[in-house]
């Protein structure tokens, strides 16, 4: 389904076990639909519900139901989520909206515990998350690819130059051969003339004549066949030449690449065991995060219906409510194990949680490095191996042909030889055919004959000649296409060298463009500016130190007398946080076009800020979505102006 044609339509959402859910249906219209109530109503868990219809793996299961389900439904479509126990894990199936929802959790889904958020809010460097979806391993093996075959028509341009560089010795032979056959023909013509007249002058029998014509004949024929042989025995010598040629390249090649010094399968082995590490790493990701998200929301009141705990005094406690327990107590009866613990353990043991998935996320992006080098290492090592198997393969071949044109060469000697020896017995027979008054003719004749045989071979020399310069210059004709695909793959090259820059660049100015306008929008009187800046750093990558773009989130302020200052992201605000969290996250949703495959946008826990600033963020935040959905306090609801939907009861 087209984005454009979802955003036009209401949304149903059937969920059951989901967060805290036991069923409940609703339905969200296209724009703003604020999701009013107090804490524990399951606004949070509604939003877990559609997050895990349109494809997210992070909402929870209800903690005593062992399957939860959602429904979708758009007009005639409609897209599952089933949700299963599997011991301590979730397993998730079903045909929800995206089948990738890397993106949206990342950029759309936008609840308290969302990665984009939090990473704001502890100072972590932005880079990483606005570049996790960018599969760089694929944009490097188009580059390796496009660059081979940019050396290739590099290769075969160069060539295209040097025979073009061959036209005029081509041009030059072909008119030196013209100018020579034409000369050998007026020779020809001329020693025609002079037999002629001797023929003339002669009185002889027919038969006589007959026969003497018959010998020079014989004689032509085998000196026709020593010219041919010549030919063969030159074409074979310069075969040989070539081929010897090659040889001693093959062997430089040889003797310059040494093998390979590992072996890739063992490579593979490591690659193997470094990927099952990264899916245990995705798997235990997932899990802290729904672990953590869970529990955010127990301590938040919503989610589970929960009985909160008061410390017994002697006599029967009583269920208080849960506010009047988060006021009057440090204890709450954990939602794990059942007994009476101290609210700041459970707040102590979320923060450890939250520590260990920031190791778990390093030591992931630490292992996608390495499998990313070895990957590389491997190819390289292929490629080595390969072009050295097929110069070994080629000098075998290259040896066998030696020896096969070495052979042909012998053979063709003493055939020509043969021919040779021919060639003298049958001048021998003209002479006695012709003794003694026919001297002079048989010197004619044998003038003659050499004359036709070397007007042949300049006729034959000549066709070539003028083949090899048709063929010349239609491979030059070439040339140009060659080059229009060569600047095409460098046009190419550099989009894909400059790609990650410019989605790193397009991020920072996306975040400063929306972070001024919000700011503007929201009116912190002592916030003059909040922007992320781009710089090179040196980090470790596997065993080597490559340099990696960083982004650096800085804040301006100013006194009460209008002087600014420079401040550091520690320092501002809970509220400011928040909204810079959310300015952040809208910039990934706007640069990696999530909105063209998911219009939706979800909000929570937006508390801390106050609610005009809230309602401010929502009008801001509703031109980028075609459904925004945020789930607000009563008095929080009440400032959003403008039209919207509101649900009340979940």
């Amino acid at each position: 389904m087209e984005p454009k044609m979802l955003s036009e339509s209401p949304v149903r959402v059937h969920a059951s076990n989901v967060g805290g859910i036991d069923e409940t249906e609703v339905q969200i219209q296209p724009g703003v639909t604020v999701l009013s109530g107090r804490n524990a109503t399951n606004r949070t868990s509604f939003l877990q519900a559609l997050m895990a219809g349109l494809g997210s793996t992070r909402p929870s299961l209800k903690g005593d139901a062992a399957e939860g389900r959602v429904e979708l439904t758009v007009g005639d479509e409609t897209y599952t989520r089933t949700l299963t126990r599997r011991g301590d894990t979730i397993a998730f199936g079903g045909d929800p909206y995206l089948d990738d929802p890397e993106l949206a959790d990342l950029f759309a889904f936008l609840l308290e515990n969302n990665e984009s958020r939090r990473a704001v809010a502890r100072g972590d460097d932005l880079r990483e998350i606005i570049m996790r979806p960018v599969d760089t391993d694929q944009i490097e093996a188009e580059i390796r690819e496009l660059e081979s075959e940019k050396d290739d028509l590099d290769d075969r341009i160069s060539g295209l130059d040097q025979l073009e560089s061959t036209l005029p010795d081509l041009e030059a032979r072909r008119d030196e051969i013209a100018a020579e056959l034409e000369e050998a023909r007026a020779d020809l013509a001329d020693a025609q003339e002079a037999i002629d007249e001797l023929d003339a002058d002669l009185e002889e029998s027919r038969s006589r004549k007959e026969e003497l014509e018959a010998a020079f004949q014989r004689v032509r024929e085998a000196r026709s066949e020593v010219e041919d042989l010549t030919f063969e025995i030159e074409t074979e010598e310069s075969t040989l030449s070539e081929l010897r040629s090659e040889r001693t390249d093959l062997e430089a090649t040889l003797e310059e690449s040494e093998p390979p010094d590992e072996d890739p399968e063992r490579i593979d082995g490591r690659l193997t065991e470094l990927r099952e590490r990264k899916r245990a790493l995705d798997e235990t990701l997932n899990e802290l995060g729904s672990v953590i998200s869970f529990n955010e929301e127990m301590l938040e009141g919503d989610g589970l219906d929960v009985a909160f705990g008061q410390r017994s005094n002697g006599d029967d406690a009583e269920s208080n409510s849960v506010t009047d327990e988060l006021l009057g107590t440090d204890e709450v009866v954990c939602w794990t194990c059942g007994s009476e613990v101290e609210r700041g353990r459970i707040d102590d043991t979320v923060d450890a949680l939250r520590d260990l998935r920031g190791e778990r996320l390093e030591e992931r992006n630490e292992v996608r490095d390495r499998i990313s080098e070895l990957t590389s290492k491997r190819s390289s090592i292929e490629t080595q191996r390969a072009e050295r198997q097929r110069a070994e393969e080629r000098l075998e071949a290259v040896e066998a042909e030696i020896e096969e044109v070495k052979d042909r060469i012998e053979a063709l000697e003493a055939e020509r030889e043969a021919a040779e020896t021919r060639v003298r017995e049958r001048e021998a027979e003209t002479e006695d055919v012709g003794a003694g008054e026919y001297d002079e003719v048989i010197e004619r004749h044998r003038e003659a004959n050499e004359l036709e045989l070397r007007v042949d071979r300049l006729e034959s020399d000549l066709t070539e000649v003028e083949a090899e310069i048709d063929e010349t210059e239609t491979k030059i004709d070439e040339r140009e296409t060659l080059r229009e695909r060569r600047e095409a793959v460098a046009d190419e090259l550099t989009d894909l060298r400059t790609r990650v820059d410019r989605i790193e660049a397009d991020a920072v100015d996306a975040f400063n463009e929306h972070m001024a306008a919000v700011l503007d929008v929201l009116g912190y009187d002592n916030i003059d500016r909040i922007w992320i800046e781009r710089r090179e750093s040196e980090v470790r990558e596997g065993r080597r130190k490559v340099s990696r773009a960083r982004f650096d989130l800085h804040v301006v302020r100013s006194t009460d007398d209008g002087s600014a200052y420079r401040d550091t992201v520690d320092h501002l605000s809970e509220s400011e946080r928040e909204v810079t969290g959310l300015v952040f996250a809208l910039a990934g949703y706007l640069v990696h076009d999530v909105y063209e495959t998911l219009p939706f946008m979800v909000l929570d826990s937006l508390e801390a800020i106050d609610s005009d600033r809230i309602a401010a963020m929502v009008e801001y935040l509703r031109e980028y979505a075609g459904y925004l959905v945020v789930a607000l306090l009563p008095e929080d609801a009440a400032a959003i102006d403008g039209d919207h939907h509101t649900v009340e009861s979940i």
